[in-house]
C-alpha cells in the first residue's frame, strides 16, 4: 500500500518539477491553455481595440477559425470606418485577403476619418494588388501621421523603389522632426521595417526626449532591432507600474525575439490590464517557436 502511495505522490510532483525545470523558451501546456483563455476572453471584450489585438494573437496561435467566425458578422454590421479597418485587418491576417480591399476603399474615401487606420492596417497585414492609393497618401497628404503609415506600408510591402523612398522619409522624420509624436511613430514603424543602421538614429533621439511614452517606444524599437540596452529596458518595462508601458513591452518582446522573458510574459497573463494580458499571450505564442538565445 505504501508503495502505491509513493508512486501516486511522485505522479503529482514530477510534472510540477518538470515545468519548473523548463528552459524559458519552452512554455508549459497549462500556461498555453491559460494564454488561449486570455485571448478568447479578449476577443469577446467590449473594449474594441484590445479585442482586435486578441484576434491578432489568436491568428498567431493558430486559432484563426475562431477569429473569422466572430469577426465576420461584426464587419457586416459596422459603420465606423476606423473600426471597419480593424475588423478587415484581422480578417486579412486570418487568411481572408479579399478584405484588404475594404481598407483601400476607406483610404480612397473623401471622409478622412478612417484614412490613418486604413494605411496602418495595410502596413500591418499587407494586401494583394496595386499600391496607388498608398502612393498617393504618401506623396500628397498634408497629414504627417497618414504619410508615416503609408510609408510604413510601402516600406514593408511595396516595390524596391517604394521601399527606398519610404525608408528615406521615415529615417528623415526620425532624425530631424521636432514633433515628438512624429518621430515616435517613425521609430515604431522602423522597428518593423528598418535595420540595425537605424539604431544610431534612435539613440540620438533619447537625450532630447523627456516624454516617458516616447522613450519607451524608442527603447522598444531598439530592442526589436537587436540592441542589448534596448532589450534591457524592454525587460524593465514588463514590470512597469504604468499598464500602458507593460503593454508596449509585452508587444515588442515578440518582435525582439526575446525568448528569455517568457516567464515574465506568463506572469503578465494575470495582469490587471486587459491589453497587457492579451499582448503577453500574443508574444508567448510568437516566442515559443523560437530557438534559445545564445
Amino acid at each position: 500500500m505504501k508503495k502505491y502511495l509513493v508512486v501516486a505522490a511522485l505522479l503529482l510532483v514530477v510534472p510540477r518539477f518538470l515545468d519548473a525545470a523548463l528552459p524559458p523558451w519552452v512554455v508549459s501546456s497549462a500556461d498555453l491553455k491559460k494564454a488561449k483563455m486570455v485571448l478568447r476572453e479578449g476577443l469577446k471584450s467590449a473594449e474594441f481595440w484590445p479585442a482586435m489585438h486578441a484576434a491578432e494573437a489568436m491568428t498567431i496561435a493558430g486559432m484563426q477559425d475562431e477569429v473569422v467566425a466572430h469577426l465576420m458578422p461584426l464587419l457586416a454590421g459596422e459603420s465606423d470606418d476606423q473600426r471597419r479597418c480593424g475588423l478587415a485587418r484581422e480578417l486579412v491576417r486570418a487568411g481572408h485577403v479579399k478584405h484588404a480591399e475594404k481598407m483601400f476603399d476607406i483610404l480612397r474615401s473623401d471622409d478622412p476619418h478612417g484614412h490613418v487606420h486604413a494605411a496602418e492596417s495595410l502596413f500591418k497585414v499587407g494586401w494583394k494588388g496595386g499600391y496607388e492609393p498608398l502612393r498617393v497618401a504618401f506623396a500628397e497628404s498634408d497629414n504627417v501621421t497618414l504619410r508615416l503609415m503609408a510609408a510604413g506600408a510601402l516600406a514593408k510591402w511595396g516595390s524596391p523603389e517604394d521601399r527606398e523612398n519610404a525608408l528615406r522619409y521615415l529615417r528623415g522624420v526620425l532624425s530631424d522632426s521636432e514633433v515628438m509624436d512624429e518621430y515616435r511613430i517613425a521609430t515604431w514603424v522602423l522597428a518593423r521595417t528598418g535595420d540595425r543602421s537605424d539604431l544610431a538614429r534612435m539613440r540620438l533621439r533619447l537625450p532630447d526626449t523627456e516624454d516617458e511614452r516616447a522613450r519607451a517606444f524608442i527603447y522598444n524599437g531598439m530592442a526589436a532591432l537587436g540592441d542589448d540596452y534596448g532589450q534591457q529596458k524592454l525587460r524593465q518595462g514588463l514590470s512597469s507600474e504604468n499598464p500602458a508601458f507593460r503593454t508596449y513591452a509585452a508587444t515588442f518582446a515578440g518582435d525582439a525575439g526575446m525568448v528569455g522573458v517568457i516567464p515574465e510574459l506568463v506572469r503578465l497573463l494575470d495582469d490587471e490590464n486587459l491589453d497587457a494580458r492579451i499582448r503577453a499571450a500574443q508574444s508567448i505564442f510568437s516566442l515559443r517557436r523560437l530557438p534559445p538565445q545564445n
